[in-house]
């Protein structure tokens, strides 16, 4: 019931974006930023700082925000998990061959003044919206500037003080990170199945039963499970798709 509040509250913000009302796009922003956290967390190790690369998620999260359209059926965390992560592996992909234009520089250095005097006064670090508004920029060119602003790191630097890694020898498989988001849209996908679909996922994937067995246990037919599995492949491709 809560996830289905969450969901609920996420949809209407999201037309009052669609509507022109600035203050939806900061509370979803703010309301969404643990997905961007989880997403962010599986890409620690490749030379980014943790909070770079939150910022930089952001961004994807922003652009998720501005182009979902809440009447395609679709869930927003579905359809924001690849623009967030896309930003993030598009930075660490392109990184050190970007050109950083003087501006931007200028405007990161501003940003980063910001962000150390702002931790000073309130004890916490601040939110991407609070730097824009500080400097009076939007929050995706905040988060632009601040992700240019940071020094690339090769990757045969240490990763740590003793000097017995480098970033090379803790980069996870590329294989990881892109799992980690597909199952992020796939459990939001699951979590809008029929109650019926949910529990013969659950025995035929998760606890691993035949379709004879789930069907005795749902009191149902073989055929009856074969045919709603059918239809639940069906339904999950056409919203993952």
């Amino acid at each position: 019931m809560r996830n289905d509040a969450f969901r609920d509250e996420n949809l209407a913000r999201l037309r009052r974006v669609r509507d022109g009302d600035p203050r939806a796009e900061e509370e979803l922003l703010r309301e969404n930023e643990g997905l961007v956290r989880s997403i962010a967390q599986r890409f620690l190790g490749r030379g980014a700082e943790y909070e770079d690369l939150c910022q930089l998620g952001m961004i994807g999260m922003l652009r998720a925000i501005r182009s979902f359209d809440p009447d395609r059926g679709c869930a927003f965390s579905t359809y924001a998990t690849p623009l967030i992560a896309g930003e993030i592996k598009r930075f660490l992909r392109d990184d050190g061959i970007i050109k950083v234009s003087r501006d931007k520089k200028r405007l990161g250095s501003m940003l980063l003044f910001e962000k150390e005097r702002f931790s000073a006064e309130n004890g916490r670090e601040p939110r991407i919206s609070e730097l824009a508004d500080a400097v009076g920029v939007d929050a995706e060119t905040a988060a632009e500037a601040l992700a240019s602003s940071y020094p690339v790191r090769s990757i045969y630097d240490p990763a740590h003080d003793d000097g017995t890694e480098t970033l090379s020898d803790t980069l996870p498989s590329p294989d990881t990170t892109e799992s980690y988001a597909d199952k992020i849209a796939l459990r939001e996908v699951t979590s809008s199945l029929p109650e019926l679909w949910r529990k013969i996922i659950s025995l035929r994937y998760y606890h691993d039963l035949s379709q004879e067995r789930t069907a005795r246990v749902l009191g149902l037919s073989q055929v009856k499970v074969s045919r709603e599995e059918k239809k639940i492949f069906e339904y999950m491709r056409e919203k993952l798709s």
